[in-house]
């Protein structure tokens, strides 16, 4: 099941099953996905995140962290998407384009289950940051 939603960032797939997205993107089935939570309880299941940056993350906004173990997560303290999210523990995401190209409106529309929000809209990405124990690494 893949949503298209207008994410925090810009317009995105979600679903339960990353894989899902990757091949609705034509990219390798492998690849990690940004996962995104609007509760940092439901990312602490699936990585630990060290004492020192939590209050951070929390408040980070359009912030992608990238764990040590590989995992990338995004808490969304965006309300209309954090509204959405909060019907899951976490989706993974992904921007609505094929692998590489421009948005394109009526390929994501075609490729979606369901339409969370018609007013649709490229915007910029998240900022990534790789996180360590003991610093920060901004990436992107």
């Amino acid at each position: 099941m893949i949503y298209l939603a207008q994410t925090d960032t810009t317009a995105g797939f979600l679903s339960k099953d990353y894989k899902e997205i990757n091949f609705a993107k034509k990219r390798n089935l492998n690849q990690p996905c940004i996962t995104t939570s609007a509760y940092l309880t439901s990312l602490k299941l699936l990585a630990k995140c060290p004492n020192k940056f939590k209050n951070k993350i929390r408040r980070a906004k359009k912030t992608t962290y990238i764990h040590k173990n590989g995992l990338s997560f995004r808490l969304v303290n965006d309300n209309k998407h954090s509204i959405f999210l909060k019907d899951f523990k976490y989706l993974y995401s992904s921007s609505a384009n094929l692998h590489g190209d421009k948005f394109n409106i009526n390929y994501a529309k075609s490729i979606a289950n369901i339409i969370v929000d018609d007013n649709l809209n490229e915007s910029s990405s998240s900022t990534m940051i790789k996180l360590r124990n003991h610093k920060l690494k901004k990436i992107r």
